[in-house]
């Protein structure tokens, strides 16, 4: 479960950047998570809950957003959203090579006080 090493380094991030804000608590971090990532977003809430026991993002709330898979289809020329994992274009059936959303594991935005 990589999930509870990547929470720590995102923990530590958003306290850098709070206390580098003058903050204090952390009140809200909000996250965008793609499928292609390979986090489970249920594992990171669950490590999130572990790890800020005792720091200043206890009792914060983790709001994660999913970000949906968008490819280009070279031949059509034009992004589109799979319906699967296989990210074949919607329009031609043709399968695309160019993954342009739905990698990202990134922390947005830290509400501190």
């Amino acid at each position: 479960m990589h999930e509870v090493s990547l929470m720590q380094d995102t923990l530590i991030l958003a306290t850098q950047e709070a206390r580098r804000a003058g903050g204090s608590r952390i009140h809200r971090l909000q996250m965008q998570i793609g499928p292609l990532s390979g986090v489970v977003p249920e594992a990171l809430s669950f490590a999130f809950d572990i790890l800020a026991k005792g720091t200043m993002a206890e009792g914060a709330t983790l709001e994660i957003d999913p970000v949906p898979i968008v490819c280009y289809c070279v031949d059509c020329g034009r992004e589109f959203t799979p319906s699967d994992m296989c990210c074949e274009c919607t329009a031609c059936g043709k399968p695309s090579l160019e993954v342009r959303r739905g990698r990202e594991m990134q922390l947005c935005s830290v509400e501190v006080s």
